[in-house]
């Protein structure tokens, strides 16, 4: 069980809530987007960006952004809000001393910055959404390593 010190969540604990709540929205709306529309048409994502990839579409790469980096973002935002614990979740978690979804926001981080890493390297291309969103995975994983939000994020014992 989350025990803190303090009622008061630091703020930055709320800009790491943010962050993840702006990456889980833009994700979900941009991959339902592509689940809806897979030729890319709908966002104006021209489908001859996908020719020296490994896909025919959109679909597939839009459901990897709904699920990935739009709903589990959701999710952990919501988890580092109200801290529950979620004994199934936490035995993926490999920070035991950290509550779960301290730990998810790492492994988030990652992906962000992995996915947009595959992207670019897939498509020969950087643009400054690439830059951008580069940013919120570093970002993502810089606040969620000040020391405020470890601490405020540590499991105690009972």
């Amino acid at each position: 069980m989350v025990k803190h010190k303090t009622d008061k969540k630091p703020f930055s604990c709320k800009v790491l809530i943010f962050l993840h709540v702006f990456l889980g929205v833009g994700a979900v709306f941009g991959g339902g987007a592509f689940i809806i529309d897979n030729t890319g048409e709908i966002i104006n994502m021209p489908i001859s960006l996908l020719e020296s990839t490994p896909f025919t579409n959109f679909f597939v790469p839009g459901l990897i952004l709904f699920f990935i980096l739009g709903i589990i973002p959701l999710i952990i935002a919501i988890s580092l809000l109200k801290t529950k614990e979620r004994k199934r979740v936490q035995r993926f978690n490999l920070f035991k001393d950290n509550y779960w979804a301290w730990s998810f926001s790492l492994y988030i981080g990652f992906a962000l910055i992995i996915w947009i890493n595959v992207q670019v390297f897939l498509i020969n291309a950087v643009e400054v959404v690439h830059l951008v969103y580069i940013g919120i995975g570093v970002a993502i994983q810089a606040v969620t390593l000040l020391p405020s939000v470890q601490q405020y994020y540590k499991i105690e014992e009972k």
